[in-house]
């Protein structure tokens, strides 16, 4: 599986805010379209990611308050990417070997969109889900060898004693 494919259910919807956006806007668009991520973009150009890590490393340091903060006070300007064609197993090793949750996803300069830990998960399970329904259709419809009786599972007669 690769990333066009997540990306082909998850769809292509983008939640984006401009650096100077104000965080607590930013906070609110988060939570009304229940996200956990918003693409920062300045002149059509993918410049940062707003987390909900950043925006809880804010209010921890705010003591509770967000207080005129802006996105690009506290955006990642430093994250990784992926393309279309990267594999599943690839974007797995490099969300866990670089701990990121949200991995933009660029083909030349375009953002194609955002992938999650969440939506890798629910593609491994739908991928899991699949290979099972088919193990189990082939297990199902298993061929009968040829070598064998068609009385297979039917209990063997005892065996006589032979005559001398």
């Amino acid at each position: 599986m690769k990333v066009s494919d997540i990306l082909r259910v998850k769809g292509h919807v983008l939640f984006t805010v401009p650096p100077e956006a104000r965080l607590l806007q930013a906070v609110q668009t988060m939570a009304q379209h229940d996200i956990g991520s918003l693409v920062v973009m300045a002149h059509g150009k993918l410049v940062g990611l707003l987390t909900f890590s950043e925006v809880m490393a804010a209010v921890a340091e705010g003591e509770g308050v967000l207080g005129d903060h802006i996105v690009a006070e506290r955006m990642d300007t430093h994250y990784e990417v992926c393309g279309p064609e990267t594999t599943l197993d690839t974007l797995r090793r490099t969300m866990l070997e670089a701990g990121v949750r949200y991995i933009p996803v660029m083909q030349d300069d375009a953002l194609l969109g955002v992938i999650s830990f969440h939506d890798v998960a629910q593609a491994v399970v739908r991928e899991q889900d699949f290979e099972n329904q088919m193990l189990k259709a082939y297990i199902r419809d298993w061929p009968e060898d040829e070598g064998q009786p068609e009385t297979a599972g039917a209990p063997m007669p005892a065996s006589t004693p032979a005559r001398s």
